[in-house]
């Protein structure tokens, strides 16, 4: 097979969203990222629902569905179930994930789906012109909250770890590198993967994120989850964060020593601790990216397939017809 190249994921289709746009960036590194898995273009399938993120199949050359509104999950379990061969991507919003989509969301999560998600964030409605969202702070005013917003937000990362994804990553839409390597070690990932990714919105919530992820506050204000180093943060590396029990510290690394500071294990199978970090949020705490939790749990569509196969050995199989006219039924001349 020919190698394939960033350029060979690239659709024809105009790119439709507007000029500064976070999307961009996540196209490019998903284009990016690929050609390294070494999967044939016909084997890969983008699935979205409604939403400016979910015209993101239209931009690949790869198979695709524009689902309706929260339903992308549905159509991603019937695809991966009929063919599991298939490396299946959803694309999805933090309304149309969360919202119309959350009870989808919860049950492909829980059942270890071997799919990825990947869930762009920028905390309000985009495509129906700036209402707030599932994920938009306390007192966001927008056009449907005009006097502030009194919902309490979700936070996607503590959503999808309650429903125990065994893989949940962060990332940035200003970090090409970083989502590149969050969406390769998604891919390679067996069962479900979810990285949400923190995506400016320039016109209806532009810099939501920029006391994160802005350039002159990034390294005081983020924290870089590398499985077995230890927690340390800052400009100077100089910040650590210390986890007694379950409440967390942030010390200054000379007064403690880094021996004492939290070593990040990704791989612990109780999500408790990778819970603890999703509710890192600044200023109190450095807000994480990278992994919180990648571990193995038994696939959905192997479980389903196994079992199918397994009564096909004992039963025989199936006949349509015969099942049609079994039980109560009757013939309406």
């Amino acid at each position: 097979m020919t190698a394939l190249t960033k350029k060979d994921f690239a659709s024809s289709q105009e790119i439709r969203w507007c000029p500064g746009c976070g999307d961009y960036n996540i196209l490019s590194a998903v284009q990016k990222t690929l050609p390294d898995l070494g999967i044939p273009k016909e084997k890969i399938v983008f699935i979205s629902g409604i939403g400016c993120s979910s015209r993101f199949p239209y931009y690949m050359n790869t198979y695709g569905f524009h689902t309706i509104h929260g339903r992308a999950m549905a159509v991603a379990t019937g695809l991966k179930i009929s063919n599991p061969e298939l490396s299946v991507w959803v694309i999805t919003g933090d309304g149309d994930g969360l919202s119309i989509g959350g009870n989808h969301l919860l049950h492909t999560i829980r059942r270890n789906l071997d799919i990825n998600i990947i869930l762009f964030n920028n905390q309000i409605y985009g495509l129906t012109k700036g209402q707030y969202s599932p994920t938009s702070e306390l007192g966001t005013v927008t056009k449907s909250s005009p006097f502030g917003s009194i919902d309490n937000p979700l936070h996607p990362l503590s959503v999808a770890l309650a429903a125990e994804a065994t893989f949940v990553a962060r990332t940035y839409d200003k970090s090409p590198k970083h989502m590149s390597e969050m969406f390769e070690l998604a891919a390679k990932h067996k069962g479900i993967s979810f990285v949400e990714v923190y995506q400016n919105c320039i016109i209806f919530n532009d810099g939501v994120f920029e006391n994160v992820t802005g350039k002159e506050v990034r390294d005081d204000n983020t924290l870089m989850l590398e499985h077995g180093k230890p927690l340390v943060f800052g400009k100077d590396r100089d910040k650590g964060i210390i986890i007694e029990g379950s409440q967390p510290r942030v010390v200054k690394v000379d007064d403690v020593g880094i021996y004492d500071i939290h070593v990040h294990n990704a791989q612990k199978i109780n999500p408790d601790y990778a819970f603890l970090l999703s509710r890192f949020h600044s200023p109190e705490y450095p807000t994480p990216m990278g992994v919180f939790r990648e571990v193995q749990k038994p696939i959905y569509n192997d479980l389903f397939n196994m079992q199918i196969n397994e009564v096909i050995k004992q039963k025989g199989k199936g006949d349509l017809k015969k099942l049609l006219y079994s039980g109560d039924v009757w013939e309406v001349n």
